[in-house]
């Protein structure tokens, strides 16, 4: 293997609904700390931290105040050391995230800025309508105009996603230069590297009107632009090459071969990416407009991108997703077989696999009832849109449950306690009803659980060479089947998936090395929701 983070898994932690310490309702970081023999045991050799910075909260953390400061909600900079050394011991390493598309409007920066004279007025896109109407047409990622008149200032701001998340201008050298700080303070204390928040739209080469679309008007003048290029090569050059860390970016809207310009090697810019077609193929256009879920266009679509990069972030949910055993298998008669079999592509694809808090467990989606109960500001958004066209009740609703991010935001279901071990207080956001089946407690001693399912495919991988650096190459995709190899000097694993509740044939050569299903031999049917992973060794 050529580098330290392409063996390791990844666990996700949403810290405001990980696990909260001092019962306020809200995860912390000393709740994180309590939770490391776990993720130890788990098999897990990095965490990814959702933002832990200042915020006032509009977009749950990815709206920072101060990218120097731990927000008092999650604990103490002091808390933070603590996480990091503690993590360290357990040959756990931390990346964080970098949100460096927009800062928050309660941000020094931003506040400075909207004085015309600041010289702070240039870290941000302020200008001046154009004939009554807005500066441009362009439309923002939360279902709303992308600009915000502020009174004090006389002038618009440009906003790609909330309000109060006024993006930043690196047009201007400096703010360049603040995000080269921001890293070395951050790498300086010890983390190891960045998940890097919509990295390939930073970069806005002209604020011309765009082409109407359906959706992101604009999109062609900041999507994966040459400057953008140029800021990710000047980073690694002058900060993340001094430094034992790696990179991975969260990239919207990119085909193979952009994927391929942001992380190979060659080029210098990231180390990996995360790419989202995979995940939009059971929509049109947005999530918000479901199509029916296919096995074949999903599997089709992963195997594209694992032939596609010489190195993937393989996932299948996280904060911003629903989750997975609801969206891409059967959470109800097949809970526990969907659930492994989910875990076992996620953890034998070529890549880099990212966990995220409660996959492990089988946790699912959640039936909330009504738009009151919605924090998040996307699906509010929406549902006010929505409203305004007269779109009826009970599919403005629908859509919401089809994608609201709330569904991954509920509290970790460590116990069947009271608000599921979560925390002693009332929980920021409600529990799962489903926490009294689906718990880490209820798991934890069951050789047969989801999670101990998790342990061994973590092992699998960890002591399997030909699983951490060996080829991919797609055997068989149908409406039902997704079969592929992983191979390595001789040495093969078939992998063989069953998406749907039928049995099915599957006849591949190969002995059995693991069932989901705990059998011992393999004879070529496929049990429903069924994975098997079968070895060989060629003569």
């Amino acid at each position: 293997m050529g580098h330290w983070w392409q063996e390791k898994v990844v666990y996700q932690i949403y810290p405001r609904s990980f696990c909260d310490s001092n019962g306020d309702g809200i995860g912390d970081i000393p709740g994180i700390i309590s939770k490391l023999d776990y993720l130890k045991n788990l098999g897990i050799g990095i965490l990814w931290l959702s933002p832990v910075y200042c915020s006032p909260n509009e977009d749950n953390g990815y709206d920072i105040s101060d990218y120097r400061d731990i927000n008092p909600e999650y604990g103490t900079m002091k808390d933070m050391e603590i996480l990091i050394f503690e993590a360290g011991k357990r040959d756990i390493r931390i990346i964080m995230d970098l949100v460096i598309n927009h800062t928050s409007d309660q941000h020094e920066w931003f506040l400075k800025s909207r004085d015309k004279s600041s010289p702070y007025r240039d870290y941000y896109f302020w200008r001046e309508g154009k004939n009554g109407k807005l500066p441009n047409n362009w439309t923002s990622f939360f279902a709303e105009d992308a600009w915000e008149y502020d009174e004090e200032s006389g002038e618009y701001y440009l906003h790609l996603f909330a309000k109060g998340q006024p993006d930043l201008n690196f047009h201007h050298p400096k703010v360049l230069e603040e995000v080269k700080e921001i890293l070395r303070f951050w790498l300086d204390k010890g983390i190891a590297g960045f998940r890097c928040d919509v990295i390939n739209i930073i970069w806005k080469s002209s604020l011309s009107d765009g082409k109407k679309k359906l959706v992101l008007t604009g999109s062609e003048h900041y999507l994966s632009q040459e400057g953008n290029h140029e800021i990710l090569r000047t980073l690694r050059k002058e900060v993340f090459d001094h430094y034992d860390c790696f990179t991975v970016g969260e990239t919207v809207f990119v085909t193979p071969s952009m994927g391929r310009d942001l992380c190979d090697e060659k080029r210098k810019e990231l180390d990996m990416i995360f790419s989202f077609e995979h995940m939009e193929t059971d929509q049109f256009f947005v999530k918000w407009f479901p199509r029916k879920f296919s096995p074949k266009r999903f599997s089709r679509t992963l195997s594209k991108w694992q032939q596609a990069l010489s190195w993937n972030a393989n996932y299948l949910e996280n904060h911003d997703q629903p989750r997975s055993v609801s969206r891409f298998s059967n959470d109800k008669e097949y809970l526990e077989a969907s659930a492994k079999m989910l875990a076992t592509l996620l953890l034998t694809l070529r890549g880099t696999p990212y966990i995220y808090q409660g996959q492990e467990i089988g946790m699912t989606n959640v039936a909330f009832t009504d738009i009151d109960q919605i924090t998040d500001i996307e699906s509010k958004n929406l549902y006010k849109m929505t409203e305004k066209l007269h779109i009826p009740k009970g599919y403005r609703w629908r859509m919401i449950m089809r994608g609201t991010r709330e569904h991954a935001r509920t509290p970790m279901q460590w116990d069947d306690s009271s608000q599921a071990g979560f925390t002693t207080g009332k929980p920021w956001i409600p529990v799962n009803g489903n926490y009294e089946l689906i718990n880490m407690k209820n798991q934890v001693e069951n050789s047969g659980s989801v999670m101990n399912f998790y342990r061994t495919l973590i092992t699998l991988r960890k002591e399997n060479e030909v699983l951490l650096s060996g080829g991919f190459r797609e055997l068989k995709i149908s409406k039902n089947v997704f079969a592929y190899q992983r191979e390595l000097e001789g040495t093969i694993f078939t992998v063989i998936l069953n998406f749907t509740k039928k049995m099915v044939k599957a006849d591949f050569k190969g002995q059995l090395l693991l069932s989901t299903y705990n059998e011992k031999t393999y004879h070529g049917v496929l049990l429903p929701y069924e994975a098997v992973i079968l070895r060989e060794e060629k003569q």
